[in-house]
This record gives C-alpha cells, sequence and structure tokens, in this order.
C-alpha cells in the first residue's frame, strides 16, 4: 500500500469528510485505484448496522429517515445516509432532492449524507450502492441508512445490502398492501404505516397481518408493525424499540451471521457478474456493442450464439 493511500485511509477512519466524499466519489466513477482502496477498507467493516427503508413514492421515506437519524443523534450515535434517486432516462440526471428534505444535518459532523443516482439500475439501488455502505462503515458509522429509490414492487435489492429492511406503507395509495404484495412485502423486517392519522391505517394493519398468518417466515420472526407519523416525529421511538428488538433476536442463535453469509452469497455473484462483463466489454473493439445489435435486428445473427462466442472467447483468452 502506497503511503498516498494509507494517508487517505487514516484520515478517511478518523472522520474526515472531505476524504471520506473523495473516497465515495472515486468508487462511483470507478477511478483509478478504487479497487485497491476497497481492499483495504474491507478489515475495517462490519462494525455499523446497515438498515435498509424501502416503499412506494410518496411514502414519507426521507422524512422517516430524516426523524430517525435525529433520533440517533440523540444518542450520541453517529449515522451514514445513502439516498437513492431515479436517474432520468433522457437527459441521465437526478434531482437529488433528499439531501433538501434533510438540511438540518448538514452542520452536525455525525452524520454523513450522500445522495446517489441509480444511472440505469434496478431494484431501487444504484450500482455502487454497497461499496459507498461499506466506505461509511468503515468511516466508523455506527448506523447507515439506505433511502431505496421507491420504485414499487421490484425494489428488492436491499435486502441483499441491509442488515434490518424496513418496508414503509401509508394507507390510501390504491389497494395498499395488495398493490405490493408480490414484491417488497416478503423483504420486510419491521413494517413502518407512515400517515397513520390519515384514514385507513386500519385496514393497512389488518392486510398485513391477514398476510402474515398465511405463510411463516423460515428463521420465525414475526415483523411488527410500527405506526408512524414521520411529519411530526411521531412513532419515531418506537421504530427504534423494534430494530433493537430485531437486533436482539437476530444475535441470538448466530442468526446474523447465517444471514450474512446469505447476503454476501448473492452480492458475491452480483460482483462476478459485473466483473465478467466488464473483462467482456474490454476485450471488444470500440463499437463493437453498437454493431453486434445492428446486425441482430437485422436478423443476420441470432444473439445467443453471438453471446456464447463471446463467452468462448473469454474462456480461451483466460
Amino acid at each position: 500500500m502506497t503511503a498516498d493511500l494509507q494517508s487517505w485511509i487514516d484520515r478517511l477512519r478518523r472522520g474526515d469528510a472531505l476524504a471520506l466524499s473523495r473516497a465515495i466519489t472515486t468508487v462511483e466513477n470507478h477511478a483509478p485505484g478504487w479497487r485497491d482502496l476497497l481492499k483495504e477498507l474491507f478489515p475495517h467493516t462490519g462494525r455499523a448496522r446497515i438498515i435498509g427503508l424501502t416503499g412506494a413514492p410518496g411514502a414519507g421515506k426521507s422524512t422517516l429517515v430524516d426523524h430517525l437519524a435525529r433520533q440517533y443523534r440523540q444518542e450520541n450515535r453517529s449515522v451514514g445516509i445513502i439516498a437513492v434517486d431515479p436517474t432520468s432516462p433522457y437527459t441521465g440526471g437526478a434531482i437529488l432532492g433528499d439531501r433538501i428534505r434533510m438540511q438540518q444535518h448538514f452542520s452536525d459532523p455525525g452524520v454523513y449524507i450522500r445522495s446517489m443516482a441509480t444511472r440505469g439500475s434496478l431494484g431501487g439501488l444504484a450500482g455502487a450502492t454497497a461499496d459507498v455502505s461499506a466506505i461509511l462503515d468503515a468511516s466508523g458509522r455506527d448506523f447507515v441508512m439506505i433511502e431505496t429509490v421507491g420504485v414499487g414492487q421490484d425494489e428488492v435489492d436491499v435486502v441483499r445490502l441491509a442488515d434490518i429492511t424496513v418496508v414503509i406503507l401509508v394507507p390510501g395509495m390504491g389497494d395498499d398492501v395488495q398493490s405490493i404484495k408480490a414484491g417488497i412485502m416478503e423483504i420486510a423486517d419491521i413494517f413502518v404505516i407512515n400517515k397513520s392519522d390519515h384514514p385507513g391505517a386500519e385496514r393497512v394493519e389488518r392486510e398485513i397481518r391477514a398476510l402474515q398468518s398465511l405463510a411463516a417466515r423460515a428463521d420465525r420472526w414475526t415483523p411488527p408493525i410500527v405506526k408512524t407519523v414521520a411529519s411530526e416525529g411521531l412513532g419515531i421511538e418506537d421504530l427504534v424499540a423494534a430494530i433493537r428488538q430485531w437486533e436482539t433476536y437476530q444475535q441470538a442463535g448466530n442468526r446474523d451471521r447465517v444471514r450474512q453469509a446469505e447476503n454476501w452469497e448473492g452480492r458475491l455473484i452480483a460482483m462476478l457478474r459485473d466483473a465478467l462483463l466488464e473483462e467482456a466489454l474490454d476485450r471488444m473493439p470500440a463499437g463493437a456493442i453498437a454493431g453486434y445489435a445492428a446486425e441482430i435486428a437485422a436478423h443476420q445473427r441470432d444473439p445467443y450464439t453471438l453471446v456464447e462466442e463471446i463467452v468462448g472467447r473469454l474462456e480461451t483468452k483466460s
């Protein structure tokens, strides 16, 4: 390890916000040295509790994260927040509006907020979210909260990353639970019914309990249901208590280690997929993919044989 890299890591580990921001930008952009940085930081990870918060747009995720961070700061716990925003399919840009909603934390060195654009990634997270959470973990944060983009029932990638997954629902959104049960309902460790002062909150709770009665989880945990009014800061202490209850349950019987191993299995597959794709693209001449696409569109060749040929070339040159 070079002296510059060691100095950078030392500053990051001491909580230097500039070093932390530089590390995240380096990893997001896959700038030179990004893998070396992550390799050196990995031994310092595994201490933070990673909380994933997901739910439909308009469920109040940002406001809930804001108040949850405030609650943890009152307990003198440090917090890192990753707020994932959707990328425009037309301009490639993102609003990154969560920073605006959390302005009161900007002067607090115990809270670090990073907005990330999905850049085309599906599943509610950006491509580098896992690596950024590792950097925040290595920087000494007690909690890392990941607010997903809010895309609906395919937003399940967070479960492979978070120690705790909080699914946020609100009354009065279509068919409530029925509209999303095929996707994110199955990943919840804790349910939050936000805006619970609105009509229909009791119906949402009944629907959740009805779904829970249909099938027991393999770990025998029944996700608690917490009612909040995040805009007024109500129910936040109950959510913190539910998170502590989950932590205690997971630590008993070594369940947390089993879950981490399961999460890493999924992440390793994703990392291998990305690395092999990068290798395949690096070995192709510029414009090759566009040329192949044009040939397939013209039915001059079939994509299945093409993919076999590309994979074969990787095997030959390895």
